[in-house]
């Protein structure tokens, strides 16, 4: 929980932010900013591109080129960035082993209070960020201001946890293990690892940017930062706010640039001391050339909700819409597939085929519920996941297949059969699977035989199937009678098999950004504690 001593209140009155008019604020900034856009001044050039950040400034690149982003709604180009060079790249791991060194002699509770202070500043300047993310991957206006107030709130709450988690240490005495006089005492401590690279996807920029940002801080990290192309300009406001709560030049940096120029010149970089990824397949390749460094990987899923023949159908249909649908499905714990009981499959299809006929379809900006998919390379794969289950004898229960550029209508596929691809693979588009099963031990040997194990979730009255379902099931996480979700990003969020390395929420990203070291103290003779 939040310490009370660390907030004060202030009214925003008409800023456009759009929040609640109360918000928490950290102890006073590191500079003060008029007004909004001159808050956001300094990461622009003036050409238009948006810079990248080095060595505490906004820069830009020398290779005098730039990396454009398309709006997934029109199809044109609404933002561009720098294309960082090598030499960059390597300036930022040079700068960060420097800062790294004094920011890990920063007491805990100056981390934690910096850390607050940008937490304060992302709720003042919210929504260019929210903006952003509306033009940069056609999230809904809604969602996206969501998206960063939900960012804010999780640095807060990582600033706290770490005061404690990585306030504790540890005391062993030697006589614990057989055969061994009490004549030493081990001090295990927990110390920062180095030099963190942050690789967050582009269905959230900027909360899972924040989730691999905080906790490194906090832990006495330096970071470098590659966002990805789509949402690298709602990375760089994120960032803004960290640069204007005063972190030290360069324990924090951010990189642009095609990846194929600098991709793998980031994860396999000698500076590299951990990496935080989340994304799709690129991650497994990432693995292989990593070496010794340790990882923390999200590599996506194929979430299965499993329907028991007892489950509450209602209830069930709600959360298969939302999960499946939320974001247009462009989310790792979306509901990817249904594996039904046949004796109520054709209850349960009706509900969700309504339920899915309501749902608003067009651009972001006007809240709909789905907007278009990030690119047209991406709906040329979910349009082809489609077709192929067409051809093998699916049933489109909300009509005929749609879609118009980037935009994809809402899909709903009944009698999906294990040849399809769809079946097996990860759409990231809103189109929704429907298996029928004799049993739920069928349902969990398809959900146990994918090579994901990201999140799944079981709907049934009964306590004791759905924990053995549970059980039964080799995922991440399991959801009872709700929809598979990340969050609230406190709790442990992990991945079986291809879904990824390591486990994420705040209290186990902070140890995943330390190591434990031991200093031992050899008494010249034995001491027992007598009470």
């Amino acid at each position: 929980m939040f310490r009370p001593w660390y907030h004060l209140y202030i009214k925003i009155g008409n800023s456009s932010c759009n929040l609640a008019s109360s918000v928490k604020v950290a102890r006073p900034l590191a500079k003060e900013y008029s007004t909004m856009s001159d808050f956001y001044k300094d990461i622009v050039a003036s050409t238009g591109i948006y810079k990248f950040y080095l060595d505490g400034q906004w820069r830009e690149s020398t290779s005098g080129k730039a990396v454009s982003i398309t709006n997934p709604s029109t199809r044109q180009t609404c933002f561009q960035v720098q294309a960082c060079t090598q030499d960059e790249v390597n300036k930022m791991f040079d700068t960060a082993k420097v800062a790294q060194k004094a920011w890990a002699k920063t007491p805990l509770w100056k981390r934690a209070e910096c850390l607050h202070k940008v937490a304060a500043l992302m709720r003042q300047n919210a929504q260019p960020i929210a903006d952003c993310l509306v033009k940069e991957v056609a999230k809904p206006a809604k969602d996206s201001l969501t998206e960063v107030i939900r960012s804010a709130d999780l640095i807060d709450y990582t600033a706290e946890e770490g005061l404690r988690y990585l306030g504790e240490g540890q005391l062993l005495n030697s006589d614990s293990f057989p055969g061994n006089p009490r004549n030493k005492l081990c001090l295990v401590s927990k110390v920062p690892l180095g030099v963190v690279l942050a690789i967050p996807p582009f269905n959230y920029p900027v909360n899972l940017a924040v989730s691999k940002l905080a906790p490194a801080l906090m832990a006495g990290n330096a970071v470098v930062l590659k966002p990805p192309t789509q949402g690298a300009v709602a990375g760089i406001h994120m960032l803004q706010c960290f640069h204007a709560a005063g972190l030290p030049a360069g324990l924090l940096s951010l990189a642009t640039g095609r990846g194929s120029e600098i991709g793998d010149f980031l994860t396999m970089h000698p500076g590299v001391n951990c990496i935080s990824f989340t994304g799709g397949d690129t991650g497994i390749s990432i693995s292989k050339k990593a070496g010794m460094v340790p990882l923390q990987m999200e590599l996506g899923g194929k979430d299965v909700c499993i329907v028991c023949a007892d489950a509450d159908l209602a209830l069930a249909a709600k959360h298969i819409i939302k999960g499946g649908f939320s974001y247009s499905g462009q989310r790792c714990t979306a509901v990817k597939l249904v594996l039904v009981a046949e004796s109520v499959a054709d209850a349960l299809v009706g509900t969700v085929a309504e339920g899915v006929k309501k749902l608003s379809v067009g651009m972001p900006e006007n809240d709909c519920d789905i907007t278009p998919v990030v690119s047209e390379s991406s709906a040329n794969f979910i349009e082809g996941l489609i077709m192929d289950a067409k051809e093998k004898g699916a049933v489109f229960v909300t009509g005929d297949y749609k879609r118009d550029g980037n935009l994809i209508w809402p899909v709903l596929l009944d009698r999906v059969t294990p040849d399809m691809r769809l079946a097996w693979e990860e759409p990231f588009g809103p189109v929704l699977p429907i298996i029928r099963v004799a049993s739920p031990e069928e349902a969990v040997a398809h959900c146990n035989a994918s090579k994901y194990g990201l999140q799944g979730c079981v709907f049934t009255k009964d306590i004791n199937a759905a924990i053995a379902i549970s059980d039964a099931m080799e995922t991440g996480t399991v959801q009872v009678n709700s929809a598979p979700a990340r969050g609230p990003d406190h709790f442990p969020f992990q991945g079986f098999r291809d879904s990824g390395i390591g486990s994420q929420g705040i209290r186990n990203s902070l140890a995943m950004m330390v190591k434990t070291k031991s200093t031992v103290i050899n008494l010249e003779k034995e001491s027992y504690t007598l009470g």
